[in-house]
């Protein structure tokens, strides 16, 4: 099989394993740095190559609108098109039209939205989208069109939602065909905060069939213990055997608690974001370089590290930077988080695989000033 995923070793609820691919093996627990419009944000390629990184994952919606499905087709795909030649997640673009909540409008065929660019109209529905991915901008993994709802949504509001979310998700996999060789697809849990919900959601995937399974709807505002919560209860009744992919998660906090309890995959702007604004992640928690304590800092953000952007430059030059208003300080901290999140990945599967992951869980949650539960 051209895409075969396999554990390796398990330490409680705590997995390592792989997802092969015809780009290449994908390690988990993965963490996929966000490329939103063709671009990690502020990196180069090798940049992004250079910390570790096994995936890349490409955001539907704004590569439909911007450069463009067609053009990017004609161009090769997003590999070619970017440069990247290892695996590409794309995201269906539900979870951006929902965020555009003033711009779209919802219907059994779809979606209906207006370009936050320009107001063009288009319509995004489970066909399309997966012609965009899997057809156009070539992605190795593709994700099935849902509908992604507020967090405060009633009971009977998610309940509509996830099974307009399951008939969206039999179209999606129609639209995808039989069995692809170089492409997978997969399916997305929903149900909000509702246990009774995501379980009937599981259940509704596994009865149409995918290659992975995403968890939805989280990370929306519900607050990380609650999180946590819905993560116990939605991974009873997904399928050990398939990857596990926790969407637009989060912060180390929200990884690390993630995978013991199983999650294999990963993806989040924040490391990115963070970095743009002068918020550094290490393993004593997150600090803001603009501080005036790190004036005359001259050591490094990490000097265990094999990121450049982290051994080679000092915490003083990096304020001076973000001082200055120089673009290089963003790339810089963008480049060290990104290689910070890839080196908690590797941490925490090295700790799995010799049966540390507990030890490993709870210093680190000391460090932060956590804790467990």
């Amino acid at each position: 099989m051209s895409f075969a995923f396999s554990c390796h070793a398990h330490d409680g609820r705590a997995r390592t394993g792989a997802l092969t691919t015809p780009r290449g093996t994908i390690r988990t627990p993965a963490f996929m740095p966000v490329g939103t419009a063709a671009s990690v944000k502020a990196m180069s390629v090798e940049q992004v190559k250079s910390t570790g990184a096994d995936i890349l994952l490409g955001n539907t919606y704004h590569l439909m609108l911007r450069p463009g499905g067609e053009r990017l087709a004609r161009l090769g795909g997003l590999h070619s098109f970017m440069g990247w030649d290892k695996p590409i997640l794309t995201d269906s673009g539900g979870f951006q039209v929902w965020s555009l909540a003033g711009l779209r409008q919802l219907s059994e065929a779809g979606v209906e939205f207006r370009s936050h660019i320009d107001g063009s109209k288009h319509m995004l529905t489970p066909e399309r989208s997966i012609e965009l991915q899997a057809d156009m901008i070539g992605s190795d993994i593709v994700m099935q069109l849902d509908e992604c709802i507020s967090f405060g949504s009633s009971h009977e509001e998610a309940l509509v939602s996830l099974e307009l979310s399951a008939r969206w998700a039999q179209r999606s996999k129609d639209a995808f065909g039989g069995t692809r060789e170089k492409q997978a697809l997969f399916g997305i849990v929903q149900g909000s905060i509702f246990p009774d919900l995501r379980a009937r959601s599981a259940h509704a995937l596994h009865s149409i069939g995918f290659e992975g399974y995403a968890i939805g709807g989280l990370a929306v505002g519900e607050g990380h213990q609650l999180m946590c919560d819905i993560l116990d209860v939605t991974l009873e009744h997904i399928v050990e055997d398939k990857p596990r992919y926790l969407m637009g998660v989060g912060k180390p906090i929200d990884l690390l608690e993630a995978v013991a309890r199983g999650i294999d995959m990963f993806d989040c702007v924040l490391p990115t974001r963070a970095g743009r604004h002068g918020q550094a992640w290490t393993w004593d928690g997150p600090i803001n370089i603009k501080n005036a304590k790190f004036a005359e800092d001259n050591t490094p953000l990490d000097a265990a590290s094999s990121c450049p952007a982290s051994y080679q430059y000092s915490k003083a030059y990096l304020h001076h930077l973000f001082k200055a208003e120089e673009i290089l300080g963003q790339t810089l901290l963008s480049w060290h988080n990104l290689g910070f999140y890839q080196d908690l990945m590797s941490h925490l599967r090295v700790a799995i695989e010799n049966h540390q992951f507990k030890e490993v869980r709870a210093s680190l949650l000391d460090r932060w000033g956590l804790k467990t539960n």
